[in-house]
């Protein structure tokens, strides 16, 4: 099949599985990956691989704008303690906790040969990025605190940006390219820092030309320039795509939007970026589900189990510390 045929039918799929999820009150995400999985295994569909070429150029900057330009700037001011408190140093003690963990109840079972710290850390920085569609969708569903939403949605966000900034490092170090512990702090505020101030940089400039036009499709067209356009200015100079997508889109939203976009185009954006959002995460779901395949999961049930559970507790862990503070 070729690729157009196979995205017709991914669509397809994803539209029934919306359908079904609905009428079952389950997790949407959850769905789509359970599907993934099943097709994969029975081979229906030659679903193109998630390489980190199409997920940077196509997934990434699309979901992180469209949950950043939700947010509301004055409520994430007001809860900026614990949502940074989570997203940089809970993310650091996250992932060096995961590390032991799994190390060590790994070793002591002897499910992997040779597991050392090394695989430890790297796993740990894979895993510390959070990803709250499926639960915030069941906060909605439960009604749950609205702050409890926004805490959840502002972290995942940024942690984002965190945990790739620190796999980068990681990477690094163990290869032996960086040694200095100083050397990777002060990397790693360069990063961070770099991508925030590419990403206020195209938000604040789209925002300033939106101000000055009212046309739907133009605006449209200018929040993908920067959803797009800051990820790209960002990776060029070699700071967090990541953090500059989130910062151009809380710009866009809190600033650009709400106080520059008439009332008429700001639905119109927002119904343009919800379909987005909606399309981008029912793909790359199933693809997901078709990357993993049910047999390795059967095949490695016991080691995905120990390094989840231990994912668990850590996180657990930070959350119960950063709350108690």
């Amino acid at each position: 099949m070729n690729i157009e045929g196979t995205f017709i039918v991914l669509f397809s799929v994803a539209t029934g599985v919306a359908i079904a999820a609905r009428y079952l009150r389950m997790p949407y995400t959850v769905a789509l990956v359970a599907v993934g999985l099943v097709l994969g295994g029975m081979q229906v569909v030659d679903a193109p691989h998630l390489t980190k070429e199409l997920l940077f150029a196509v997934f990434l900057p699309g979901l992180l704008f469209d949950a950043a330009f939700q947010i509301d700037a004055k409520d994430f001011w007001h809860n900026r303690m614990t949502i940074g408190a989570l997203a940089f140093p809970g993310v650091v003690v996250s992932i060096a906790l995961t590390a032991v963990i799994v190390t060590a109840v790994i070793n002591g079972t002897g499910l992997i040969e040779g597991f050392t710290w090394r695989y430890g850390l790297l796993f740990g920085a894979l895993i510390a990025a959070t990803d709250p569609i499926a639960v915030v969708g069941l906060f909605r569903h439960m009604n749950a605190p609205a702050r409890l939403g926004l805490l959840v949605e502002s972290e995942s966000l940024i942690n984002d940006g965190t945990s790739i900034v620190a796999l980068t490092l990681i990477l690094a170090y163990l290869s032996g390219a960086s040694t200095s512990a100083s050397g990777l702090i002060i990397q790693f505020f360069t990063i961070v820092g770099g991508g925030a101030l590419a990403g206020a940089v195209v938000g604040f400039g789209v925002s300033q030309i939106i101000a000055r036009i009212d046309d739907a499709m133009i605006e449209i067209t200018l929040t993908m320039i920067a959803a797009y356009g800051s990820f790209v200015l960002a990776e060029q100079f070699h700071f967090s795509g990541v953090i500059a997508t989130v910062t151009a889109g809380m710009i866009c939203g809190s600033y650009g939007r709400r106080l520059r976009m008439s009332a008429p185009t700001q639905l119109a954006v927002k119904t343009f970026w919800d379909y987005l959002a909606f399309a981008l995460n029912s793909v790359i779901f199933l693809l997901i589900g078709f990357e993993v395949g049910p047999r390795a999961l059967l095949a490695s049930w016991a080691v995905i189990t120990t390094a989840f559970v231990a994912a668990l507790i850590a996180r657990s862990g930070v959350l119960l510390g950063v709350t108690l503070l």
